[in-house]
């Protein structure tokens, strides 16, 4: 990966930065010259991802925080603020899934992922707003999921959660589009990620290549396909574009 200088250099948070399509964004941003805070719950990991941006000549720090917890959440924002500046770009790419029947999912199941999928998202978008406020300037990518357009068997608290970060998207769109933020939702289909490679493991997802065969493109998505339409989304040029549902899925809608 090369960097090279944006327009403007601006502080981007991106959660789940630690592998993953959050890891691809955080590497996007920072060859489009923006200061990249990677915040993922695995330390190490959202170390070496920062790591690897500053040794590919870009600035980057990365923060430990479970993104349901909003005092780490409002600690790790802090942080970034100390050490880059007011944030202007948040991509909340952290989450969670899970397969079980509907009537196996107990209260702390649905609770737990409600918590991280959606209150997550609602903790870190509320604690950086201010800032985007005070610049009259700000890009907010939110990662939802196209089960959460079309419904998804034994993944209902999952599908709940996703939805629900969709509608939380519509809303800030409206509310913060006066002040110079937009805020849109990349829903992605199935993307080949550690995440996703767990859940053929587990026995929760037929095999990619079995996946890609059924999508239109007839390949299964890459971080990186995501990745380039956040980025996309967090620049100048996406100033008209708010309160959308971004399909990246290569064609595949069910």
């Amino acid at each position: 990966m090369s960097t090279k200088e944006s327009a403007v250099s601006r502080v981007a948070v991106v959660t789940g930065g630690g592998s993953g399509i959050g890891k691809a964004v955080a590497e996007h941003l920072s060859a489009a010259g923006h200061r990249v805070a990677v915040l993922d719950q695995n330390a190490r990991n959202a170390e070496s991802v920062a790591a690897e941006l500053r040794a590919a000549g870009g600035e980057a720090i990365a923060e430990t925080v479970d993104v349901a917890d909003r005092t780490a959440v409002e600690k790790a924002t802090g942080k970034v603020r100390e050490q880059f500046g007011p944030i202007a770009i948040l991509v909340t790419s952290a989450g969670i899934e899970a397969q079980l029947p509907f009537t196996d999912i107990s209260v702390d199941d649905w609770e737990r992922m409600l918590a991280v999928n959606l209150t997550g998202t609602f903790n870190c978008t509320q604690s950086v707003i201010a800032d985007m406020q005070a610049g009259g300037w700000g890009r907010i990518v939110t990662i939802s999921s196209s089960s959460a357009q079309s419904g998804a068997p034994e993944r209902a608290h999952y599908v709940a959660s996703k939805g629900g970060v969709i509608a939380l998207t519509k809303a800030l769109a409206f509310e913060f589009a006066p002040q110079g933020i937009t805020v849109n939702t990349i829903p992605p289909s199935i993307i080949a990620t550690p995440m996703a490679d767990e859940a053929v493991r587990a026995g929760h997802l037929p095999k990619l290549d079995d996946m890609a065969a059924l999508t239109p493109v007839r390949r299964t998505g890459l971080p990186d396909d995501i990745a380039a339409a956040a980025a996309f989304l967090c620049s100048d040029e996406a100033g008209f574009i708010t309160g959308q549902v971004i399909g990246v899925n290569g064609g595949w809608y069910i």
